[in-house]
């Protein structure tokens, strides 16, 4: 409309802001934040496990785009060194081991997290693709960090189902020097787009995980690093999640220590 800002194109921004290295995460990152509140009062109306106010402002929520982010300096997905996209084995749902010829297996707390794609109309997005991946409990990325170049744990493709839903078995992430915990995922059309080296990212995004679980996890073993940490970085002082606290991002958690823990979180993403 006249006089209203244009959004920017969504495949341009992914392109523009899916890994510009180290300095632009810590210095220039900049994201687009399509809906920061919802108010209002009546009805409760449920969207993606969410409750609202009244319909409108839950088709609302459903419309507004997660946010699209860097992938970081360690993706592993082609831009920035290796492609583990390509590597027969990655579409799986354990991605808590090593594969494809490596054999090492990452130790932690126990964590299933569930992301559920819907398109702008509110839809699942049945049949698309993501490729997630995230760091040890020691804070290091496989292919990456020394000590684990020659491991690619903590990575793999799931093809979304009729709900729109990916489920992934894994270990809850540490939190390294800077950054709050989260979780990196790429959206791409097909599973024949996302294990092809030439396929075409749809969406670059990050799941944040919640402060309270984050605390009890890392008071158990081989997290240690990550209690201070935490204790230097709050959602409003991270890069990514800072603008608006990761207000559509931030992952529902259920579950403990002992038991493991489930993440879900629903995501709108224009495919």
């Amino acid at each position: 409309m006249p006089g209203q800002p244009m959004q920017p194109d969504n495949d341009a921004y992914v392109a523009a802001v899916h890994d510009k290295g180290l300095q632009f995460d810590l210095q220039t990152m900049s994201r687009r934040r399509m809906l920061t509140a919802i108010g209002g009062a009546g009805v409760l109306t449920a969207v993606g496990g969410h409750l609202f106010a009244d319909p409108t402002a839950a088709e609302a929520a459903c419309a507004a785009e997660v946010d699209s982010e860097t992938a970081g300096p360690y993706p592993a997905d082609g831009t920035n060194g290796p492609n583990v996209r390509t590597i027969s084995g990655v579409v799986r749902s354990d991605i808590r081991s090593s594969f494809g010829g490596a054999t090492g297996v990452a130790g932690g707390i126990g964590l299933t997290f569930s992301l559920t794609l819907l398109n702008l109309s509110c839809a699942p997005l049945a049949g698309a693709a993501v490729y997630a991946w995230h760091c040890d409990r020691e804070g290091r990325y496989s292919l990456y960090s020394s000590g684990v170049t020659n491991q690619n744990y903590l990575r793999g493709i799931q093809v979304a189902n009729s709900s729109g839903t990916v489920t992934f078995t894994s270990i809850y992430p540490g939190c390294y020097a800077g950054r709050w915990p989260h979780i990196h995922f790429e959206v791409y059309r097909s599973l024949a787009a996302a294990t092809t080296s030439s396929g075409l990212i749809a969406k670059t995004s990050q799941i944040a995980l919640p402060r309270d679980t984050s605390v009890a996890v890392y008071a158990t073993t081989g997290y240690s690093q990550s209690v201070t940490n935490l204790s230097r970085i709050t959602l409003a002082s991270d890069m990514v999640f800072g603008d608006d606290l990761a207000a559509g991002q931030m992952a529902t958690l259920t579950g403990s220590v002992t038991g493991g823990y489930v993440a879900t979180l629903t995501a709108t993403v224009n495919v």
